[in-house]
């Protein structure tokens, strides 16, 4: 797969001033990651108290827990790359090619597929190792400003520099509301909305469910036909401490009727979990809203660049691409990355 920007309405005028990252997700780690190694000038603006976007995790009884990004697959050679060093690191681990699938009225069966990757101390520490060593300041991002000497990040709790272009790293529908009226024209073309997802973590005093995979060893289900979950992980499998930890993805449907009050899907998440899966009540459980889980649709550009007033404007993420996934992420990243260092004027390390 080819990461170059490909949109038939990508500038060619130069970068003036730094470029400012909205998002510390994946693809705005490696857009800046990228930047930075090729010698330009980069600050990374982020309104979580640690980077990883919808690579994160929570802490129930004190093991962390991955609640949204499940794994990671590899296709890109580049990507490919990637990974191999978080894996010498210690960072990624190969998990498994085979989930179980689970239906209403059938036996459980199993569906083999690409060789999917789990990582010891949760995804969001892959995040974290690719974004060593860059310039990333913790504020919550209002609007980006178009002015006569570049573009205007506006930050709550942070100052961030002028800069030259901007980079918005996230869901479309959040990139449009950070865009101003100068911005009209990008803001229009971001029109990939993204579905809503509820996440359980629910643990229990021992395993009890591998008889629900053929082979008699359980690491995922994708659920098919239930109104209320639609994916579950073994998190223990996954992390390789084997611990009686499941995490569980609702449908959209039952997220969105609990977008205002998600900690009420928690008991429709458990039921749905034992039913499914033959299981007493858990022992501890916690319960993550994700408003905007996954892009819907398709869309072929890795992403976009786009001239407006005071400079350039970007937007990337795994809504970009033919593939929303981790490594869709990185590449859509890396992609905008390469068609900023493209332009008139950019040099290299």
């Amino acid at each position: 797969m080819s990461t170059a920007a490909t949109h038939p309405t990508t500038p060619s005028t130069p970068v003036a001033g730094p470029v400012v990252v909205v998002g510390g997700g994946l693809s705005g780690i490696a857009c800046a990651r990228a930047l930075h190694d090729a010698g330009r000038e980069v600050v990374v603006v982020d309104r979580g108290h640690r980077i990883g976007g919808r690579m994160a995790s929570k802490r129930l009884e004190g093991r962390p827990v991955d609640t949204g990004a499940s794994y990671l697959t590899v296709s890109d050679r580049r990507f490919a790359e990637v990974v191999e060093a978080w894996r010498v690191a210690g960072l990624a681990h190969r998990w498994t090619d085979t989930f179980s699938v689970l239906e209403p009225g059938a036996d459980p069966s199993a569906k083999e597929g690409p060789v999917r990757w789990g990582t010891p101390g949760g995804m969001r520490s892959l995040v974290e190792a690719l974004a060593e060593g860059l310039d990333v300041r913790r504020g919550a991002v209002e609007r980006v400003e178009s002015g006569d000497d570049g573009l205007r990040v506006v930050a709550d709790g942070v100052d961030l520099p002028i800069a030259g272009a901007v980079v918005l790293a996230m869901p479309d529908e959040q990139a449009a509301r950070l865009l101003g009226g100068d911005h009209g024209a990008v803001a229009a073309r971001l029109t990939r909305p993204s579905e809503p997802v509820i996440a359980l973590v629910a643990r229990w005093p021992e395993r009890a469910w591998d008889s629900a995979a053929p082979g008699g060893a359980f690491h995922g289900a994708f659920v098919n036909g239930d109104d209320d979950v639609a994916w579950i992980a073994d998190d223990g499998r996954r992390r390789g401490d084997d611990a009686p930890v499941l995490v569980a993805h609702s449908t959209p449907a039952l997220a969105a009727r609990h977008l205002d009050d998600p900690a009420a899907a928690g008991p429709v998440l458990v039921a749905a979990l034992r039913r499914l899966l033959d299981l007493p009540e858990p022992a501890s459980t916690l319960v993550h809203r994700w408003s905007l889980a996954k892009p819907t649709g398709e869309r072929a550009e890795p992403c976009l660049l786009a001239e407006v007033p005071g400079g350039l404007v970007g937007v990337c993420g795994d809504g970009w691409g033919p593939q929303s996934k981790v490594e869709g992420a990185w590449l859509s990243g890396t992609a905008l990355a390469e068609a900023l260092l493209r332009l008139p004027g950019q040099s290299s390390r």
